[in-house]
């Protein structure tokens, strides 16, 4: 009996350290996209991009190499920061190459797949196509789609992962924004304090928190609409007008001067500044321009006409609340870290 017993203990620790020693397949392990159960249906097509564990690791690789940029001193990462849900929070103008600078804020990057407009004017229709724009931007990376072609076709490790990725001898147009789109759609963020108490937790949120819920519901939601926190369409929200003329650039359409894309709110506490300018260094700035400062003018969102009419007290639990919607596990999760 004694020796039955010897026996089975060795083989329960053959077994335990063959399972130990077994290669976890990172491929059968990789997940891939997964929708929020309480977010709406995406706009991104994944029938014809679905993410793959090679076609996010490649991307993933393309956003934080400077090879996209003209002298290889640029990244998408460099303007688009994790720590600050993806945006560019040490500038209020973004700066790209040669320490050039644009005339609008980064925006950040979070639950694109939702998304059917891209950039503060909506000027871009497809997430395949968004990085186009500050790759051959000139004060962003300044660089040429053929030779951001011809360099990654002359390195070979690059050639081998769009090989994997795409089943490609050499890298093309359609390989590298899809690669891009798949590492992007990727950065979902949805596991914020505000989720948790959605989710059920009626402690997630203190009561002064959710007394800013309420208000946000009843002020802020029309545009800034729960729980992607965005309406994805575009508004003049009352600020000095200057020259970028925002939406009207694209559409040639005087309706649209001035009307801006309303930009998401989650994680807002962490990708200031603030307002496709950068003009609001704080959450308190801004909750004051809605309540007091909003700039008459023939665009100006009509539900902002006259402010909000917020009392400093209100303001400051609108503000609590936002807070809630940081997402700490999205901006630290080191699947999307360089």
């Amino acid at each position: 009996m004694r020796a039955f017993k010897i026996l089975l203990v060795s083989l329960f620790f053959i077994v335990l350290s063959q399972a130990c020693t077994k290669e976890i397949n990172p491929e059968a392990s990789f997940k891939g996209f997964e929708a929020p159960l309480n977010f709406p249906l995406v706009h991104y097509n994944f029938t014809i991009n679905p993410v793959n564990k090679a076609g996010f690791d490649l991307g993933k690789k393309l956003f934080y190499d400077g090879i996209l940029s003209r002298d290889g001193s640029i990244s998408c990462g460099s303007c688009h920061q994790q720590a600050a849900a993806f945006a560019h929070f040490d500038h209020t103008i973004s700066h790209g190459i040669d320490d050039k600078i644009g005339n609008r804020n980064a925006p950040v990057l979070q639950n694109l797949a939702w998304q059917k407009y891209f950039a503060w004017d909506g000027g871009i229709f497809h997430l395949d196509d968004f990085p186009i724009n500050p790759i051959t931007n000139p004060v962003e990376m300044d660089e040429r789609m053929p030779q951001v072609l011809s360099k990654l076709n002359a390195n070979s490790t690059y050639r081998a992962m769009f090989k994997k990725a795409f089943n490609k001898d050499s890298v093309d147009y359609a390989s590298l924004t899809m690669a891009l789109s798949q590492f992007m759609n990727m950065l979902v963020s949805n596991q914020s304090r505000y989720d948790e108490y959605l989710a059920g937790n009626v402690s997630a949120l203190s009561e002064n928190e959710k007394v800013g819920l309420n208000l946000f519901m009843n002020k802020c939601n029309s545009c800034h609409t729960a729980p992607l926190f965005t309406d994805n369409k575009f508004h003049n929200t009352g600020l000095a007008t200057s020259a970028d003329l925002g939406r009207a650039t694209v559409t040639v359409q005087d309706s649209d001067l001035y009307k801006f894309k309303t930009p998401s709110l989650r994680n807002v506490e962490k990708s200031y500044p603030y307002t496709h300018n950068g003009r609001s260094a704080t959450l308190e700035a801004v909750l004051k321009h809605y309540a007091s400062e909003i700039n008459p003018g023939t665009t100006v969102d009509s539900r902002l006409v006259g402010g909000l009419g917020l009392t400093s007290i209100e303001q400051e639990q609108i503000v609590a609340f936002l807070k809630t919607l940081t997402d700490t596990k999205f901006l630290t999760d080191t699947r999307f870290s360089e």
